[in-house]
């Protein structure tokens, strides 16, 4: 007997009605950080697309949310937009299904290919766990730790690729170590896709594993969405098997945005205050 597919789309679960009644909370979280989105002019007028950020501020990063909130804000909830989230916190209870209500997919290449290829708008973190856990001394830096899958994604889809650049969402906690070599020792990176077990600081518990939520430091967060880049002019998707093509387009987008990086963060004077 033949089986049947009975899975639904990536993303059906996401629910406009439920975003516009999110949405004002979620604005005033955003407006704890003085939150600052630029570039909403340099994005395509539709999808597909998919958006490239640095991940930044430790257990409870509030990059996803300050981006989240201005999108809908200037382009209206019933955009079709997606985010790549780490099947660990959808498999959540309580927390995975709101996750899904607002639009978060689980990060896979079948799940993130099915949604460009539908048209939608994709935001992805390709530094995950590793990046959202760079030491403070490394906050402005952009730190995919060599993960080219977004690369290989946007040339087999041949997306645009937005980069999106924020500043500050890394100073609202102070990342002590990542604890990359203790995960991998205690076989984290191979059971649950974790590869990091972080030490940082910050209130109301002082210094504590990054397993435990901190009260997030009021860091103004700015984000700039810069030009796409886009790929498919210069490669096929067939490149998408090409090291030497996969290698240089990660060089060229994370150039890109460090030099973004490093010009906003010269904006600032002072961490934190911003």
């Amino acid at each position: 007997m033949p089986d049947d597919d009975t899975s639904e789309p990536a993303g059906s679960e996401r629910d406009p009605d439920f975003l516009r009644v999110a949405r004002p909370f979620l604005d005033l979280y955003a407006a704890y950080f003085r939150s600052e989105v630029r570039g909403f002019d340099r994005l395509p007028e539709t999808g597909p697309m998919l958006v490239v950020g640095n991940h930044s501020g430790g257990q409870l990063p509030p990059d996803i949310p300050v981006l989240l909130s201005a999108w809908w804000r200037e382009r209206g909830e019933d955009d079709p937009i997606y985010v790549l989230m780490h099947s660990f916190f959808l498999a959540l209870p309580g927390i995975g299904p709101v996750m899904a209500r607002a639009g978060g997919v689980e990060a896979n290449p079948a799940s993130a290919e099915a949604i460009l290829r539908d048209g939608g708008v994709l935001i992805d973190y390709p530094g995950g766990d590793h990046e959202v856990f760079r030491p403070w001394s490394e906050r402005n830096r952009i730190d995919f730790g060599g993960r080219t899958g977004v690369v290989k994604l946007a040339l087999r889809t041949g997306v645009p690729v937005v980069p999106a650049v924020s500043v500050g969402a890394h100073e609202t906690v102070v990342v002590l170590a990542r604890g990359t070599a203790l995960a991998r020792r205690l076989g984290l990176d191979k059971r649950f896709r974790i590869s990091v077990l972080p030490l940082v600081a910050g209130p109301p518990f002082g210094i504590v594993p990054g397993g435990i939520p901190t009260l997030p430091l009021p860091a103004k967060i700015t984000v700039e969405l810069l030009d796409p880049i886009d790929w498919s002019e210069r490669y096929s998707t067939d490149d998408a098997d090409d090291p030497d093509v996969v290698h240089a387009c990660y060089d060229e987008l994370t150039s890109v945005m460090q030099e973004a990086l490093d010009r906003l963060a010269g904006e600032r004077r002072y961490p934190i205050i911003g």
